[in-house]
């Protein structure tokens, strides 16, 4: 007859630490989960902010002013150009005069158009502070350009709508097209 074969408890642990992982690569592949996911929260918590409160203000782009040429010859010194008087553009017949809300919680508000652009969005330094779900805290601009009236989503959560197309680049607008951010339309008007 054979002889029963014991396992002792030494050969016992060894063999377990053969087959498993020890605790130090344990540790380190915790210490990596643990990485990757305060990673996620915080590109999250930069995506939220920056649709509440717009995009941050980058201090590095600064424009300085041009070095105005100076004569070439020693002579005496030139008297500055005169200014021009730039005279203010007359209101054509079929230009528009407001930005009105047709539908939505601000129905019938106006803003009057002026050669600043309006800005929309639920930030309260907006234009036209809008209180729509859908909407982000900088949302869209309207603005003219060339005698001509544009509307840019400013890359919105949920998109800005001219008449039933999605906007992705500036798109020139007229009296009476609709543009839709969420639950609110707008209409350039006379």
């Amino acid at each position: 007859m054979a002889a029963p074969t014991t396992v002792t408890p030494a050969g016992a642990r060894q063999g377990l630490k053969s087959g498993s992982m020890s605790n130090l690569t344990l540790i380190l592949i915790k210490i990596a989960y643990l990485a990757v996911l305060w990673l996620f929260v915080l590109m999250a918590v930069g995506v939220i902010s920056t649709d509440l409160f717009g995009p941050s203000k980058k201090k590095g782009r600064k424009k300085r002013p041009r070095p105005q040429a100076r004569p070439a010859s020693g002579g005496a010194p030139s008297r500055p150009a005169p200014a021009r008087q730039q005279r203010p553009q007359r209101q054509r017949r079929n230009d528009p005069v407001v930005l009105a809300v047709t539908q939505g919680p601000l129905a019938g508000t106006t803003v009057d158009l002026a050669s600043q652009p309006i800005l929309i969005g639920r930030a309260p330094d907006s234009t036209l502070v809008i209180t729509d779900d859908y909407a982000s805290g900088r949302h869209a601009r309207v603005y003219s350009e060339g005698g001509r009236w544009f509307v840019e989503d400013l890359n919105s959560t949920n998109g800005t709508y001219l008449g039933q197309q999605k906007l992705n680049r500036p798109q020139p607008i007229t009296v009476g097209q609709p543009i839709r951010i969420g639950k609110t339309v707008l209409e350039l008007r006379k």
